[in-house]
């Protein structure tokens, strides 16, 4: 069917934050504009339904303006920028939360799923770009209100920006993002979107028949996913509290929900342990300490796996995630000088962590300076990390004692990193207290330091730590109670049998 404007885009290009009460609400400020592509299949209009999924709870709704390309655009300058457009008008890029575990920054089933984009009714051609308010109602009541002077990048901006390295074709459509105020809505919820001067785009939620199947990714909530679709609003009191799933297929009820903001940035959508785990494995690992993990992974062969020469800030606490690597490299004062400042890789790092990621700072063991301090450590903590493994200095760590953040380190360094490091790159592979350390490995640390296990054995690890322990318990208090070791550590036939026998009987 076609768009009643005769909307026909190549692509539509969405900005992640845009607005400045957006990003106050999202709790940072990018330096630069960043994208992700919706689907064509995903336009829509005003008066047609949108369709929250069976199994699914937090659809949202994002107020924004459309900018419609009007003339082919390749490497525009900025002062040439607005004159390749052919007009703006409202639009709403709808997402369900549910499913923004499933594609990582790209969205795509979160926010590319037919009738996901309506935009109308009609085209603002002759208007200040600078000066364009925007509104969005919900069942009639003011949810966004914001003048495009409150934009982050400018339209000419984002025009000349995308058109660096690909080319705009006309119709192509660019929604330059959403203010504050974004929600959740729910079946028989009208949301109408008006762009001042061009009408209102007006669409009614509605539920969706039949299950998705029993394959594929599921729908998954957790209380931090919630929180993060809900926004500055409260989240009702009839809304669960635990992961949920939908009751149509088998997928996970917990794990994370990896979204990069919930305009896709990485935001801090998480749950009780990282993908990889499941739950008896995360609450294995959990419960055994790193001597038995070590022990377990020599079995199989894996000696060098006990990162050396780092301790723990808070011994009180432990640390179950999976790794997301940070490399430093030595200083070199004229490499700092062009990449070590501003959003530098160490950042930017803090930025994209997903919760339950432990951050593991390849620092080449020096300890001529600091890696990380306590601020870029609590935006870890807000964003869900496990934990912080570096094998250099750790600065502020006074402030450490005060954080719920397992960190370990190696030495206390009041100098910041620029002492002795530049911040070079992330999600690589990384030494670490001697230890070889994958993005994605898992980490797990107690009062004595830190195990790396490669995910693929966490499972049976896990397990069989367990199982250990158990055993290691049994001996324990028979050697308190005087027996002698002597064919019980490890244990003999007669022993093994009496330590079954009890299993048995719990």
């Amino acid at each position: 069917m076609e768009h009643p404007l005769g909307l026909a885009p190549g692509k539509i290009i969405a900005v992640h934050l845009n607005y400045r009460g957006r990003a106050a609400e999202r709790g940072r400020t990018p330096a630069v504009p960043s994208y992700f592509l919706k689907p064509a299949s995903s336009l829509s209009w005003s008066g047609r339904p949108v369709v929250r999924p069976a199994g699914c709870e937090l659809l949202a709704f994002e107020g924004e303006i459309a900018i419609i390309i009007g003339a082919r655009a390749h490497r525009v300058p900025r002062h040439r920028a607005l004159g390749h457009v052919a007009g703006y008008t409202a639009a709403n890029d709808f997402g369900v939360y549910d499913f923004k575990h499933a594609d990582l920054g790209s969205n795509l089933r979160a926010k590319g799923q037919d009738g996901y984009t309506p935009v109308g009714p009609a085209i603002l051609e002759t208007a200040d770009p600078s000066a364009l308010w925007l509104r969005t109602y919900v069942n009639g009541e003011l949810a966004q209100e914001a003048c495009t002077d409150e934009l982050l990048f400018g339209f000419d901006l984002l025009i000349a920006d995308l058109s660096r390295l690909m080319t705009l074709e006309p119709g192509d459509i660019i929604l330059a993002g959403t203010p504050a105020g974004s929600t959740v809505v729910r079946p028989g919820d009208v949301v109408e979107v008006e762009l001042e001067g061009a009408g209102r785009l007006r669409n009614q939620i509605v539920a969706g028949s039949g299950d998705l199947g029993d394959f594929g990714v599921q729908p998954r909530v957790t209380d931090e996913v919630r929180a993060a679709a809900y926004g500055s609003a409260p989240i009702p009191a009839s809304a669960p509290t635990v992961a949920s799933t939908s009751p149509s297929g088998p997928g996970p009820a917990t794990g994370p929900a990896t979204a990069t903001d919930a305009d896709a940035d990485a935001d801090s959508d998480s749950d009780s342990g990282p993908a990889c785990l499941d739950e008896p494995t995360l609450a294995a690992l959990r419960s055994v300490s790193t001597a038995t993990l070590s022990s377990q992974l020599r079995k199989r062969g894996i000696d060098h796996h006990f990162i050396e020469g780092v301790r723990p800030a808070r011994p009180d606490l432990r640390m179950v995630g999976v790794a997301r690597t940070l490399r430093y490299l030595p200083l070199r004062e004229d490499v700092f000088d062009e990449i070590g400042g501003g959003m530098n890789a160490q950042k930017r790092t803090v930025e994209e962590i997903r919760p339950g990621e432990v951050l593991v700072i390849e620092a080449r063991g020096e300890r001529g300076a600091g890696t990380l301090g306590d601020i870029l450590a609590l935006r870890a903590l807000r964003r869900g990390a496990a934990g912080v493994v570096t094998d250099g200095g750790l600065r502020d760590s006074p402030s450490f004692a005060g954080l719920e953040l397992p960190a370990y380190f190696a030495v206390a360094h009041a100098a910041v990193l620029g002492r002795r490091h530049v911040p070079m790159d992330s999600q690589i592979p990384v030494a670490c207290g001697g230890v070889l350390v994958m993005p994605g490995d898992v980490l797990v640390g107690d009062a004595e330091g830190v195990i790396v296990i490669p995910p693929r054995l966490a499972a049976e690890v896990a397990r069989d730590a367990a199982r250990q322990e158990a055993e290691e318990r049994f001996i324990y208090e028979r050697v308190d109670e005087g027996a002698s070791i002597d064919g019980l550590y490890p244990m003999n036939r007669v022993w093994r049998e009496a330590y079954e026998e009890r299993e048995r009987a719990r």
